[in-house]
C-alpha cells in the first residue's frame, strides 16, 4: 500500500492485560491498555510500539504536525500493530498506589527532546535540525501538541520496570511472537522481556534505548561535558531488573566491570563494560537486534556503550546511526521528527531483511 492508499484494515480495536484485584477486590492495578489494527493481509510478523518516560501510545499514533504515525506506516508494510500505553500510565490508569508520579517541566522537554541545540549540553545539540515547524519550542504549533500530550509518570524507575513487566509479558503470550519496537526508557522493558520469554520475542528494534548500562549521565555543557551518577542506575548492566547471565550472576555485585580509559570517539562518553572473559546473555543471543540513534540526540554520545556491552554478552546487535543512512539531524523524539517515515522505512527494510515477509 502507498500513503494515498486507503487503509485496508481486517480488525482494530483496544484491550487491557495483566491487572490484579487489590487485596479488598474492590480495585485493580497493573493493567495495561492496548491498541491494535490488523492489516487485511498480514506480511509479517506483530510489532508491539512500547513508549518511555512522560509519554503514551500516542507517540506512535500520529506527528504532532499531523502526519501519520509509525502505527500506520508498520501497518501499511503488513504488520499487525499493537500500541501499548505504560502501566500506571495513560489509558492504562494512573494510580498513587504505584508510588509518587512526577511530570517534566517545559524547561526539561525542550532541553533533552525538542530542542537541544538550543542549550549547547553535549557536542552533538547543535545539529539538531528536524522537529518540524522549526526549534521545538512553545509557540511553535508541533511543540505545543507534543507538549498537550505529555502526562505524569511513576517517578521511581525501577518501580516501573517491575509494574509493567506482568502486562507485557500476558500481551505477548497473548498475541504470540513479536516484534519490539522500545523507544527511551522501554529499552530496559525490552530488554527483559526477550530474557524472560525469548521463544515470544522475534526481534528487538531498540530506539535509543535507556542507559548507558550501568551508570546514568547528566549534560552540563563545556569542557567536561557530561558527569555520572555515584551508583549504578542500572545495576544489570542494561536493567535495574535481574537477566539471565551465564556464568550465572546471584547478584549485581558478580558483574566484573571496568570503564574505558579512553572514549571511542570525540562527543562519546567512556564505556563501562565487563571485564573479560564476560559473562553473557544467552536469552537474547538468538533475537536480531537493532539499535537506533539520532545524530543531535543526547543518546548519540551513549547508545554505543548499549552496543558493546550487548556485543560482548553474546547478543546480535546492530546499531543504526541514522545520519550514516541519510538521515541527519534528528533528536531523541525519532517517530514524531520531521523525516519520520524516512526512519520507519529503515526500520521496515531492516526487519524485513532479517525475518522475511
Amino acid at each position: 500500500m502507498t500513503k494515498e492508499t486507503p487503509l485496508a484494515i481486517a480488525r482494530q480495536g483496544c484491550f487491557f492485560t495483566g491487572g490484579r484485584y487489590t487485596d479488598d477486590g474492590q480495585a485493580m492495578r497493573g493493567q495495561s491498555f492496548v491498541q491494535f489494527q490488523i492489516p487485511a493481509v498480514e506480511t509479517g510478523p506483530p510489532v508491539v510500539m512500547i513508549h518511555g518516560t512522560g509519554q503514551t501510545g500516542t507517540n506512535f499514533l500520529s506527528t504532532p504536525d499531523g502526519r501519520p504515525g509509525w502505527a500506520e506506516d508498520f501497518l501499511r508494510a503488513g504488520h499487525a500493530v499493537y500500541v501499548v500505553d505504560q502501566a500506571g500510565r495513560g489509558r492504562s490508569g494512573q494510580d498513587t498506589a504505584h508510588g509518587a508520579h512526577a511530570r517534566a517541566p517545559v524547561a526539561q522537554v525542550t532541553r533533552m527532546f525538542t530542542d537541544p541545540a538550543g542549550t549547547a549540553l553535549y557536542p552533538q545539540a547543535a545539529r539538531h535540525s528536524q522537529w518540524p515547524g522549526g526549534p521545538g519550542r512553545p509557540g511553535n504549533p508541533a511543540f505545543d501538541q507534543f507538549f498537550a500530550s505529555q502526562v505524569g509518570y511513576i517517578a521511581d524507575p525501577a518501580k516501573t520496570e517491575a509494574v509493567v513487566l506482568d502486562a507485557h509479558l500476558a500481551l505477548l503470550e497473548r498475541i504470540g511472537p513479536a516484534v519490539l519496537l522500545t523507544h527511551s526508557q522501554s529499552g530496559v522493558f525490552g530488554w527483559k522481556l526477550a530474557d524472560a520469554r525469548p521463544a515470544l520475542v522475534r526481534a528487538i528494534l531498540a530506539i535509543e534505548p535507556n542507559g548507558p548500562p550501568f551508570f546514568d549521565v547528566t549534560f552540563q555543557g563545556g569542557e567536561d561535558w557530561y558527569a555520572e551518577g555515584a551508583t549504578p542506575a542500572r545495576p544489570w548492566g542494561i536493567a535495574r531488573l535481574p537477566l539471565t547471565f551465564d556464568p550465572p550472576a546471584a547478584a549485581p555485585e558478580d558483574l566484573a566491570l571496568e570503564r574505558q580509559a579512553l572514549p571511542d570517539g570525540p562527543g562519546l562518553v567512556r564505556c563501562w563494560v565487563q571485564r573479560a572473559p564476560a559473562r553473557r546473555l544467552p536469552r537474547l543471543a538468538g533475537i536480531p537486534i537493532l539499535v537506533v540513534t539520532g545524530e543531535a540526540s543526547y543518546r548519540a554520545t551513549y547508545d554505543h556503550c548499549t552496543v558493546k556491552f550487548l556485543a560482548q554478552a553474546g547478543a546480535g546487535v546492530e546499531h543504526m546511526r541514522l545520519e550514516e543512512h541519510g538521515q541527519p539531524g534528528n533528536g531523541h523524539m525519532l517517530m514524531l521528527e520531521a523525516n519520520s517515515a524516512a526512519i520507519s522505512a529503515l526500520l521496515l527494510r531492516w526487519v524485513a531483511a532479517k525475518l522475511g515477509r
